[in-house]
């Protein structure tokens, strides 16, 4: 049997996806979470074959949740299940080391067959995103870059952010106009809207 975990913050998907996998004669569903901090914990415990992360959970997102359960649970494969079909949400998935990354509204046989694929070492990409990925290039945007902007997408004043993140306010500053600039936006909230839709976030 493959032993999968299932991690999703919406009770009724996450109920779903188990059912579905649940009628696969191979597939057995040991584990569910409904956050990234709970999915690194089940798969620590479970010791599943593959874990099966939504990209979008509270505490942890999926791709830190991925890093931190290949690290922490040898063995385990992750495979990122996503509504987000965002090119820099695959790129950063794949570093992290995930082996697969399929958009939700795949069909159940489908999903099944990747499993299995990834299990005999097959690396699975939703064919469309794979294509998105390579035309839009690698995340321009540096790590301070990010938390900047991930800082001042709730609408944060520079002094809000400079005390979060422990920075002069020149700084941010700095680091929010690069963001601008890289993003091709005219404010900072455009740069927010643009990285978080490209998946640089």
């Amino acid at each position: 049997m493959i032993r999968v975990i299932l991690a999703e913050d919406q009770a009724m998907v996450r109920g779903a996806l188990a059912s579905l996998l649940g009628l696969e004669p191979d597939i057995e569903v040991v584990g569910e979470a409904a956050t990234g901090e709970e999915a690194v914990a089940v798969a620590v415990a479970a010791r599943p074959d593959i874990a099966l992360l939504d990209i979008e959970m509270p505490v942890l997102d999926g791709i830190a949740a991925a890093a931190r359960i290949l690290g922490q649970a040898p063995g385990c494969r992750v495979m990122i299940l996503t509504t987000f079909g965002r090119p820099g949400y695959l790129r950063r998935a794949m570093e992290a080391g995930a082996s697969a990354f399929l958009v939700k509204d795949s069909p159940a046989k489908e999903l099944a067959a990747a499993i299995r694929r990834v299990l005999r070492g097959e690396r699975v990409i939703d064919p469309g995103l794979a294509a998105a990925a390579l035309s839009a290039g690698p995340n321009p945007l540096s790590g301070r870059e990010r938390d900047v902007l991930r800082a001042a997408s709730d609408g944060s004043t520079i002094m809000d952010i400079s005390r979060r993140l422990h920075l002069s306010e020149g700084t941010v500053r700095n680091y929010l106009s690069a963001a601008i600039q890289k993003t091709h936006a005219r404010n900072r909230i455009e740069a927010v809207q643009r990285a978080e839709a490209q998946g640089w976030l």
